[in-house]
């Protein structure tokens, strides 16, 4: 009876099934570590059938690395209501991305830790994902520079530098957040926007920090 269970359930559920069992494994046991035998059996199927349906070992952590990659990205930015204050747009899309990396640590693991440490095309497959957000991050500063009125006055390689360095400081944190007993996703998100939105509201004010050398040299 099982086994007749097994056929008649539909292919796409099959398969995710199976990708779960490899998230889970990959992102406790690392890729190199991680065998097609362990996740057949977690998913409770036969190794043949994982490679009938997903080929081999690198495209099954492939595509592991693009089903967590878009429910990151979906995730950030269905947290983000555009109607509301340019503050609370970052605020909620911090959050979001605190709570989706703190709910699928395994997750989080194929992506920060095993898909950047194992060469193409895994990293690729990463870039591109970060890409997205930092273009996403990109739009929220610009949204708090145009509520500002100072969108003329806030370069555009300096707009891209604070978005990579906002992404770069959640990923951090992120993977700090998940190791550390008892950080919770809103205590992560609250520690960055009171890192960066005191920094960004000094900026979109026209109050910029400015290097002592240059300062010494405009006094002069």
């Amino acid at each position: 009876m099982g086994a007749v269970k097994t056929k008649r359930m539909p292919r796409a559920v099959r398969e995710q099934q199976m990708l779960d069992a490899a998230v889970r494994t990959f992102g406790q046991r690392g890729y190199m570590a991680a065998s097609m035998d362990e996740i057949a059996e977690l998913a409770g199927v036969s190794k043949p059938l994982v490679y009938l349906y997903l080929n081999s070992k690198e495209d099954l952590f492939t595509a592991c690395i693009r089903r967590e990659a878009a429910a990151l990205t979906a995730a950030v930015r269905a947290g983000v209501h555009p109607e509301l204050a340019a503050d609370r747009q970052l605020w909620d899309g911090l959050r979001a991305f605190f709570t989706h990396t703190a709910q699928n640590p395994d997750g989080w693991s194929v992506l920060h830790l095993q898909a950047r440490t194992h060469g193409e095309p895994f990293a690729s497959e990463v870039a591109a994902m970060r890409a997205e957000i930092v273009a996403f991050v990109t739009e929220l500063i610009l949204a708090a520079a145009r509520e500002a009125h100072r969108d003329p006055d806030l370069p555009e390689r300096e707009v891209a530098g604070l978005a990579e360095a906002l992404v770069g400081a959640a990923e951090s944190l992120a993977a700090w957040a998940n190791a550390t007993p008892g950080v919770t996703e809103t205590e992560a998100a609250a520690t960055l926007m009171n890192f960066a939105w005191s920094g960004l509201g000094n900026l979109m004010a026209g109050r910029p920090w400015t290097p002592p050398e240059a300062a010494a040299q405009t006094s002069g």
